[in-house]
C-alpha cells in the first residue's frame, strides 16, 4: 500500500507537473499614465524574468531601471525620482496557480483564472486579484494575459510624493495617482 500512494505521489504529485520558465521576448508589462487630466501615455519595462515552480508558486520580477517611456529624460527621472532604483531596483509579483488545469488544458483552449497576487514593491506589500486569460498554445507555451487592466494606486505604494516631485519638474498640472497596469506573460516548459 506504501509503495502505491509513493507511485501515485511520484506521478500525480506536484513534482509531476514540471515548471515553466518565462520568455521575456516575448512577454510585456505596461502601464498607462495620465497627466494634465486627459493625456494619457503608455509606457513598459523591457526587463523582467520569472518562472512558475513544480509546486505551482509563480514568481515574476521585474527590473524598475528597465521602464521605457520613449522619452529618455522621463525614464531617468522615473528611475531617480519616482523608483528610486538605486535602493529598490527590483518588484516581484507572486501567486499560486493550479498547474493541474494548466497541464489539462488542451493546446489551442483557454482558462479564465483569477487569482490572488502579492507585488512587492520597495518596502510594500500590496494585495489584489488578478483576473487572467490563460492560452495554452502548445505542449510546451501558455500565454497569460490580463483580461482587464489591474489599476494600481500610487499611494498605497508609498509613491505618492514621488509623483509629485515628477509633476512638478515636468511643470504639469496633474498626475493621475491611479495607474491602469496590463501584461502578456509567455511560459515555456522547462526542459
Amino acid at each position: 500500500m506504501k509503495l502505491l500512494f509513493a507511485t501515485l505521489l511520484m506521478v500525480f504529485g506536484p513534482a509531476a507537473f514540471g515548471a515553466w520558465n518565462l520568455d521575456p521576448t516575448r512577454s510585456q508589462i505596461s502601464f498607462v499614465s495620465i497627466k494634465a487630466q486627459s493625456v494619457a501615455e503608455v509606457h513598459r519595462f523591457t526587463e523582467v524574468s520569472g518562472r512558475i515552480s513544480a509546486d505551482g508558486i509563480a514568481t515574476l520580477t521585474i527590473q524598475l531601471a528597465s521602464v521605457d517611456t520613449l522619452i529618455p529624460i522621463r525614464d531617468q527621472r522615473m528611475r531617480e525620482t519616482l523608483f528610486r532604483t538605486d535602493l529598490f531596483p527590483t518588484a516581484t509579483v507572486l501567486t499560486s496557480l493550479d498547474l493541474k488545469a494548466l497541464d489539462s488544458l488542451a493546446p489551442g483552449s483557454t482558462l479564465e483564472i483569477a487569482t490572488e497576487v502579492v507585488l512587492n514593491f520597495q518596502d510594500r506589500e500590496l494585495p489584489f486579484t488578478a483576473e487572467l486569460l490563460v492560452s495554452r498554445l502548445s505542449a510546451r507555451r501558455v500565454v497569460a494575459a490580463t483580461l482587464k487592466p489591474i489599476i494600481v494606486n500610487a499611494a498605497n505604494l508609498g509613491l505618492t510624493d514621488g509623483i509629485e516631485a515628477l509633476r512638478e519638474v515636468a511643470g504639469l498640472p496633474s498626475i493621475s495617482s491611479a495607474v491602469p497596469v496590463s501584461v502578456v506573460l509567455t511560459f515555456n516548459r522547462a526542459p
